[in-house]
């Protein structure tokens, strides 16, 4: 019987009275009293450790481009088989594929990549609740921490494309494109792939966000929007093409 309790944290798999130890995220940001200064100090150890480690599996990776979506996407939906191809359509342009390495529209693009003999990155994260690295990742690293796992995906991808999904897909969406905005990072094509899915976000970004002054005119424009896979490939240039 599966432990429903089973995760992974960094390198250890914890199960039974194990699996209910708050995650690593959940206590750093937790303020415990006064145990904080006997706690986090420490903790900075392990952080530095998941950046270095990082940073050591990805140094050679080639030009790649992160494909981001819901977890819950079914298979049998259109929307995997067309995140398959551009797995695909990316590796044949010479890009790695990066992705959360989870289930639905992670799993289709790395499944992609691989099929076409590409390079297959999944970032995996530490969940209350095991979600295990899907089978068509080449290279996977687990975090324990969101914003370790961030900063890999933002150094190592010259550019996103969004597929539909939840809160996770909407947090990588908006963590790129508030670094694009403020000028942290320059000439980084952003895709949203689904024209049905993300024209009332995009609505409501223009009519209410920007309306009001919120956002400049013309950061409604930092988004390609699409349904044609061609264009979101193209969108993502030549490997190296936006390194300056």
């Amino acid at each position: 019987m599966k432990d429903p309790s089973r995760r992974r944290s960094g390198s250890i798999i914890l199960g039974g009275s194990q699996g209910s130890q708050p995650t690593a995220d959940e206590s750093l940001l937790r303020h415990d009293g006064h145990r904080w200064s006997h706690l986090d100090p420490w903790r900075v150890l392990r952080i530095q450790a998941e950046f270095v480690e990082g940073f050591d599996a990805l140094k050679e990776l080639p030009p790649a481009v992160s494909v981001f979506g819901s977890a819950r996407m079914p298979r049998e939906d259109p929307m995997y088989s067309t995140a398959v191809g551009l797995g695909r359509g990316l590796v044949d342009r010479g890009f790695a594929v990066i992705t959360g390495g989870g289930p639905g529209i992670m799993e289709a693009a790395n499944r992609g990549a691989y099929e076409a003999g590409g390079i297959s990155v999944g970032l995996g994260i530490e969940l209350p609740h095991e979600q295990a690295m899907n089978d068509f990742v080449t290279l996977g690293i687990d975090f324990r921490y969101f914003f370790a796992r961030k900063t890999m995906f933002l150094k190592y991808s010259q550019g996103f494309i969004t597929m539909p999904g939840g809160f996770g897909t909407l947090d990588e969406l908006f963590e790129a494109v508030t670094l694009i905005q403020t000028g942290k990072v320059k000439n980084f094509p952003m895709v949203l792939f689904g024209r049905d899915h993300w024209t009332p976000l995009l609505d409501w970004i223009h009519d209410t966000v920007a309306r009001h002054g919120f956002i400049g005119e013309h950061d409604v424009d930092l988004f390609t929007v699409t349904d044609d896979p061609d264009e979101a490939l193209a969108a993502m240039g030549a490997p190296g093409q936006f390194d300056s």
